[in-house]
């Protein structure tokens, strides 16, 4: 059955989708504008700003050029040509079937805000998801038997790892009361030794927006969300502004061997970013990372729903260490980068009956939201069921020599 025959698309407001539609603070993205919209008749991508409610060009080819500019917030404050109301654009983008390329597109619809960067991710930067991630380990990708090891784990470590800063002099002395109790990890390792884990989660022009489906392979029976916050940031480093993200992650892919992180991480539709990035400025910046609290809610279409709290006030390495790790004098990424900062929440609850824990189903509603980055809405299916990525650097090049002609 076609996966639109049977989901029920629930409508969202702009007011949620963007707090207060954008009026307070600013808010850039990108969306694709239909050749009939179009000043030139090229259709194709532009990145645009909020203003009064409204969807509004900017001087910017590229969200790259726009981060890798450090007056972006004095150009930003003139306002450009509407394309339309921000209302508009949301209801276009609800459950968003389109590809890249579709001749037919009549609306303006949002795309993920990230083009040229590289997109990083950090994980198990947080005890709880360290502590799945070791389930992930011991399990060996077989979800029938992880709540046996998660309560052996927590009887075992109890809440140490709350305790101790990654990297500290405490870290040897429980590395050692771990290994004595054969729970031992790599994934420990990276959760409380001095290195973090940053790893590549989508090619530059990958990642898909706000409504758009995410992939998960048609093999994989154990796989969830992890809601997180995506910082931008400059090619020299800067912190430029965040958003959300959905690091869709093959649970028992990467439970049978860590060297199978690429097919677990990153596949067609893995990787969600949006709706918009809010720029860091008096109202919003990198303090206010640390209060957020990232709400999950999963709606099935067979009923199920389960809901989850990632706090940030809990992460245990501060964002501006893991982006020191991801990009410095050992990395460069010319045109920035989006990074992941990881997440606390991983869905447990048994969907099955007999147990087995929690798993997609096609059709899922996956909502991410908070207070002051808003609603980043996207549906599940098979990734060679949702639309093939078809727009890469390349295509993005020839536009932008088309529309300069």
């Amino acid at each position: 059955m076609n996966l639109y025959d049977y989901t029920t698309v629930t409508q969202f407001s702009p007011g949620i989708v963007v707090p207060d539609d954008g009026r307070e603070g600013v808010w850039v993205g990108r969306v694709w504008v239909p050749a009939k919209l179009a000043a030139n008749s090229v259709a194709g991508p532009r990145v645009v700003g909020l203003r009064d409610g409204m969807v509004c060009e900017t001087v910017y080819p590229t969200m790259s050029a726009l981060l890798n500019d450090p007056d972006h917030l004095c150009k930003l404050d003139q306002p450009g040509v509407v394309l339309a109301s921000l209302a508009e654009v949301v209801q276009a983008s609800q459950f968003n079937k389109r590809s890249f390329q579709l001749a037919d597109e009549d609306n303006v619809v949002l795309l993920a805000p990230n083009d040229l960067m590289a997109t990083k991710a950090c994980g198990v930067t947080f005890v709880r998801s360290l502590l799945e991630r070791v389930v992930e380990e011991k399990a060996k990708g077989d979800p029938g038997i992880a709540n046996e090891i998660r309560g052996l784990i927590m009887d075992t470590l109890g809440d140490d790892l709350s305790k101790v800063v990654p990297g500290s002099p405490q870290t040897d002395a429980l590395k050692q009361k771990f290994i004595a109790a054969g729970v031992w990890s790599q994934y420990l390792e990276v959760g409380i030794g001095k290195d973090a884990e940053v790893f590549t989660k989508a090619q530059p022009m990958a990642s898909v927006g706000y409504g758009c489906q995410i992939g998960v392979l048609p093999d994989s029976t154990w796989n969830n969300p992890e809601p997180e916050v995506v910082l931008a940031v400059s090619r020299d480093g800067v912190i430029c502004g965040a958003t959300l993200g959905n690091d869709v992650n093959l649970r028992d892919y990467e439970g049978r061997s860590a060297l199978l992180l690429g097919e677990a991480k990153d596949q067609n539709g893995s990787c969600a970013i949006g709706p918009f990035i809010r720029l860091f400025d008096p109202t919003f910046g990198l303090e206010d990372i640390t209060q957020l609290e990232i709400q999950l809610s999963i709606t099935g279409a067979d009923g199920f729903e389960t809901t989850g709290r990632n706090r940030m006030s809990e992460i245990s390495r501060p964002p501006a260490d893991l982006v020191g790790q991801a990009i410095g004098k050992h990395h460069q990424y010319p045109d920035g980068l989006m990074l992941f900062l990881g997440t606390m929440f991983a869905p447990t609850d048994n969907r099955e009956a007999g147990g087995g824990g929690f798993t997609h189903h096609l059709g899922d509603r996956v909502e991410i939201s908070t207070e002051k980055l808003g609603c980043l809405v996207n549906w599940v299916n098979h990734t060679d069921q949702i639309p093939p990525w078809d727009y890469g650097v390349g295509s993005l090049l020839e536009y932008l020599c088309a529309t300069r002609a």
